[in-house]
């Protein structure tokens, strides 16, 4: 019984997080990433484990990292999901090592997007305009992203906690997805109004 019920309960969050998710993007004007968002998650690869680790409060991918120490789910996902600054990351002759590369424009807004629903569904009626700001502070020293990314993604969460979904959404569509369709790699805080009162 457990299994149906996580069967069902793991496609309906991960579909109601999907359709949230591009509900916001279409918002900021990028249907191609709103129709695209997370289509791996119906894969077995992920599909299958996301149900075996199925809670309803949380990514299934903690509880597969807590039991194997890994997640074999969320390295697909990644891997796959050019939304996820894990994507970004190739390796530097000048350093010898892996590093963080900027972060096409559109991906970044979808990171946006999936942060605020993913805060959405898991917190449910707990949910504010300031809770992926939370979520974002609470583990920025542990997010290895290029600082330009980083940068812009911290400004449009501070955005939304501050003036709300709307006027978040508006600013992304008019003065940044318009703005940067022939340049998607220019984007830098600098260039952005602020700071955000």
């Amino acid at each position: 019984m457990g299994n149906i019920s996580n069967f069902f309960g793991h496609l309906r969050t991960i579909t109601k997080h999907r359709h949230m998710v591009a509900k916001h993007c279409f918002k900021c004007g990028l249907i191609k990433r709103g129709l695209l968002h997370d289509l791996s998650k119906y894969s077995p690869a992920e599909f299958f484990a996301g149900v075996k680790f199925y809670t309803g409060t949380h990514s299934p991918t903690a509880g597969e990292r807590a039991k194997n120490g890994y997640s074999v789910a969320w390295m697909h996902h990644k891997g796959r999901n050019r939304h996820h600054y894990e994507f970004w990351e190739d390796f530097s002759k000048e350093k010898q090592c892996y590093v963080p590369v900027k972060m096409p424009l559109e991906f970044v807004i979808e990171m946006f997007c999936d942060r605020v629903a993913a805060c959405k569904v898991y917190q449910k009626e707990k949910y504010t305009d300031s809770s992926a700001l939370k979520y974002f502070e609470a583990r920025q020293s542990t997010e290895i992203m290029h600082q330009e990314t980083k940068d812009l993604l911290h400004y449009l969460l501070i955005m939304l906690s501050k003036r709300g979904e709307k006027e978040t959404f508006s600013f992304i569509k008019k003065n940044l997805v318009k703005a940067k369709k022939k340049e998607p790699m220019s984007y830098n805080t600098s260039s952005l109004p602020g700071p955000i009162v």
